[in-house]
């Protein structure tokens, strides 16, 4: 198998586990290169930095492990998934962090 053909397989992976992720939640990082497999969080980040704009992939819900939105390359990303968790509801503390014991997901069933 080709590293591309790779990539591609394990970015297949990742995307599907995060559409499971409800409006409402998040899922961190390193949560969903768990359930995918032989995965790292970074893996999963590059898979979330990887995908066009007009994905319907919930990008947006997967989070770092302190419960924040990890930076962004281009410079309005994180104001953008901050936006899109709040219009669901997701609240903020004045870290800049979500309580992922009230909105984290629990995992798929």
């Amino acid at each position: 198998m080709s590293r591309f053909a790779y990539v591609n397989g394990l970015y297949d992976r990742i995307y599907s586990t995060v559409h499971h992720v409800p409006a409402g939640q998040v899922a961190t990082y390193a949560q969903i290169a768990r359930i995918v497999g032989r995965c790292t969080a970074r893996a999963v980040g590059y898979a979330m930095a990887a995908l066009p704009c007009d994905t319907d992939v919930p990008w947006h819900r997967v989070i770092n492990s302190q419960g924040k939105i990890s930076p962004r390359r281009c410079g309005e990303g994180s104001a953008r998934q901050r936006q899109l968790l709040e219009g669901e509801d997701i609240r903020f503390d004045q870290q800049g962090r979500v309580d992922l014991s009230v909105v984290g997901w629990a995992g798929p069933e």
